[in-house]
């Protein structure tokens, strides 16, 4: 079961406050020492949004201590905004959208629970 995967948003804030939010297979994913877990640059913006406005509250240093619990940043790329322009509108949430872009592109299974990623040619994990 090594490998890498990338992180959907919501699979991001229960793994590092709810993890028992998260799947049996998300949290059996997440445990496994050999597994590389990615969180993308467009979740780190998308939770700084909701952070400034109020829509969500994350304990201070969250963002800082992200690599420093075992989670890589995941940079988007202009290969990562070629696919996010060549997916069918299918889920409307850009975040959400250029997870899928990111995943299709580097060729990763996404963590998310999300049923509108599932649309998408991507392989979804929960």
């Amino acid at each position: 079961m090594s490998g890498c995967y990338l992180l959907d948003t919501h699979a991001l804030l229960w793994a590092t406050g709810t993890p028992a939010k998260l799947s049996k297979e998300a949290r059996k994913r997440l445990e496994e020492e050999s597994v590389r877990i990615l969180v993308s640059h467009a979740t780190i913006w998308e939770l700084s949004i909701k952070w400034t406005i109020g829509k969500i509250k994350l304990p201070d240093g969250y963002f800082e201590s992200l690599e420093n619990n075992g989670f890589e940043i995941m940079p988007m790329t202009e290969a990562h905004f070629s696919a996010y322009r060549a997916l069918p509108l299918l889920h409307r949430d850009p975040f959400d959208r250029m997870l899928v872009a990111q995943a299709q592109s580097e060729d990763l299974p996404l963590l998310s629970a999300d049923a509108k990623i599932s649309a998408y040619d991507v392989n979804v994990v929960w």
